[in-house]
């Protein structure tokens, strides 16, 4: 059974400024999208590799078997991997 693990979300000047955790890199991407942010810099926590992602989300109908309490519009995220970036040593 895989564990969670920890990716530190990063800013453009390599601030990290936030934490998501999933199982995979995608998982997280996709907790990252859902709050907003479209420039998606994951580094993954006790390592130096960084997954880079382009975030979306958009407002969908709900699905047809959503519960009763669950809105008419719900936002849905979605994300495109870019690469994976080495971080350097200083």
């Amino acid at each position: 059974m895989i564990e969670k693990r920890n990716f530190a979300l990063r800013d453009g000047k390599g601030n990290e400024v936030g934490v998501f955790c999933g199982k995979q890199p995608r998982q997280a991407a996709l907790k990252a999208a859902n709050r907003g942010y479209t420039d998606i810099r994951l580094r993954e926590r006790g390592t130096k590799k960084v997954h880079v992602f382009q975030g979306e989300r958009k407002q969908v109908p709900k699905p047809a078997n959503a519960p009763a309490w669950m809105p008419q519009q719900i936002w849905k995220p979605n994300v495109k991997k870019v690469g994976i970036e080495k971080l350097e040593e200083i």
